[in-house]
C-alpha cells in the first residue's frame, strides 16, 4: 500500500512541512527506510533524528526544526497509532459457517457471521450480526454474543458468558472458567459450586492467554472499553470499570471492585475483597494488600504512593551502610555506659544537664 504524505496529514489533521512523496510502511527512527514514515514522541529519542532515513517523521511543533520532513502533530504518538491502522494486514476474507464448524442446531448465528473450521458453537448460544470465530474457538452454552465480536484462534468463551458489542478475545484466553473456590472441611479441601457468570461490556479486548473467572454468585464484569493485556488473570466476582489498562501479568483476586481508568503495570498484585477508586495507578510488580483511595498513584511491595516509594526506594540501597553505621554507634553508646557506670561520679547531674 503507498499513500502520499499529504494525503496522510490530511486524514489524520497534520501539517507536512518539507517535499510531498510517496510512501508504503512505518518504521522507527532507526530502522526505517527512505520509503518509510517513523514518528517522534518521546524526546529521549531525538538524537536518532539526525540519522534516520525515514522520509518523513510524525513530531510534535517544538521538534519539527529536527526533521528533514515533518508532518505536524499535537500528538505524535496517537497520530502514530492512526497511521498504522492504515497497513494493518487484514486475515483473507471469510464468511458463512464452515462445513468443518460445530454450530448445534439451537444455536442462532446472526447475518454476516464467519465461523472458520473447527470452530464450535454450544446449545441456545446466540452470535449477533458481524461476529468473526477463528478455527479452534470454543463457545459453550447459552453464551451470548455481541455484534462484530472478533474470537481469535482457539479462545474459549464457557456456558453462560456474555459478550457485548465490538469485543476481541485473543487467542488462548478463556473466559468463564471456574472460579478458584475452596473451603476447609473435616482436614479437606471442598470445592464451592462457581455458578455464576461472566459479562463483558461493549468494546472490551482481552489479551492472548488472559483469563477471566466466573463467579461463585452474581457475575465478574468487564467494563466499556477495557483493555487486557496477555497473560492476566482475573478472579472470581471481580468487578472491572471503564476505560481500564491492565497490563501483562496482573493478577486480581476474588471480589475486589476496580473503579474506572484504572492502570495497572505488569506483574501487579491485588489482593481480595478490596476497593480500587477510579482513576489509579499501579506501579510494575506492586502488592497492594488494601483499598486504594480515588487517584492515588503509587508502587512497591506493600502498596505506597509514590512520593513515599521513590524515597523508599533511595535508602533502600543505602541500608547495608547504614545498618554498619548503627551498630557502630551502638558500640560506642554501650562503651560510654561501661565507663560511666564504672565511675558513677562522673555522671553529670541533673542540674549540669540543664543549660
Amino acid at each position: 500500500m503507498a499513500l502520499r504524505l499529504s494525503e496522510l496529514a490530511g486524514r489524520l489533521g497534520m501539517r507536512l512541512r518539507g517535499e510531498d512523496r510517496e510512501f508504503s510502511g512505518l518504521q522507527t527512527l532507526e530502522e526505517a527506510g527512505e520509503s518509510d514514515v517513523s514518528f517522534l514522541s518521546n524526546p529521549r529519542y531525538a538524537p536518532f533524528l539526525a540519522g534516520t532515513k525515514a522520509c518523513a517523521v510524525i513530531i510534535a511543533e517544538e521538534f519539527a526544526h529536527m526533521a528533514r520532513t515533518a508532518l505536524i502533530s499535537a500528538n505524535p504518538y496517537l497520530d502514530f497509532a492512526r497511521a498504522a491502522s492504515f497497513f494493518v494486514r487484514k486475515p483473507e476474507p471469510f464468511t458463512g459457517v464452515s462445513e468443518l464448524a460445530v454450530v448445534h442446531p439451537t444455536a442462532e448465528v446472526g447475518k454476516g457471521c464467519a465461523i472458520h473450521p473447527h470452530a464450535h458453537v454450544g446449545a441456545r448460544s446466540s452470535l449477533s450480526p458481524g461476529c468473526v470465530l477463528y478455527p479452534g474457538v470454543y463457545v459453550g452454552e447459552d453464551c451470548a454474543i455481541g455484534p462484530d465480536c472478533v474470537l481469535y484462534p482457539n479462545a474459549v468463551i464457557l456456558a453462560g458468558v456474555t459478550l457485548g458489542a465490538a469485543c476481541v478475545i485473543n487467542a488462548g484466553a478463556v473466559i468463564g472458567t471456574e472460579g478458584f473456590g475452596f473451603v476447609r472441611a473435616d482436614g479437606a479441601m471442598r470445592k464451592i459450586p462457581q455458578i455464576g457468570t461472566v459479562v463483558l461490556a461493549d468494546g472490551v479486548d482481552i489479551g492472548a492467554n488472559t483469563c477471566v473467572d466466573r463467579s461463585t454468585l452474581g457475575a465478574t464484569r468487564i467494563g466499556k472499553e477495557s483493555k487486557l493485556d496477555n497473560l492476566v488473570q482475573i478472579g472470581h466476582n471481580v468487578s472491572l470499570g471503564e476505560h481500564c489498562l491492565i497490563i501483562s501479568q496482573v493478577g486480581i483476586a476474588g471480589s475486589t471492585k476496580v473503579g474506572d481508568r484504572v492502570t495497572m503495570a505488569g506483574q501487579a498484585g491485588i489482593a481480595g475483597h478490596l476497593s480500587i477508586g477510579d482513576d489509579v495507578t499501579v506501579g510494575p510488580q506492586a502488592g497492594v494488600p488494601k483499598d486504594i483511595p480515588q487517584g492515588v498513584s503509587g508502587s512497591g511491595s506493600p502498596f505506597m504512593e509514590s512520593g513515599t516509594f521513590m524515597r523508599a526506594a533511595v535508602l533502600l540501597p543505602k541500608l547495608p551502610e547504614l545498618d554498619k553505621r548503627i551498630r557502630r554507634l551502638e558500640k560506642k553508646l554501650a562503651g560510654m555506659e561501661q565507663l560511666l557506670a564504672r565511675f558513677p561520679d562522673t555522671a553529670p547531674t541533673s542540674d549540669e544537664e540543664t543549660p
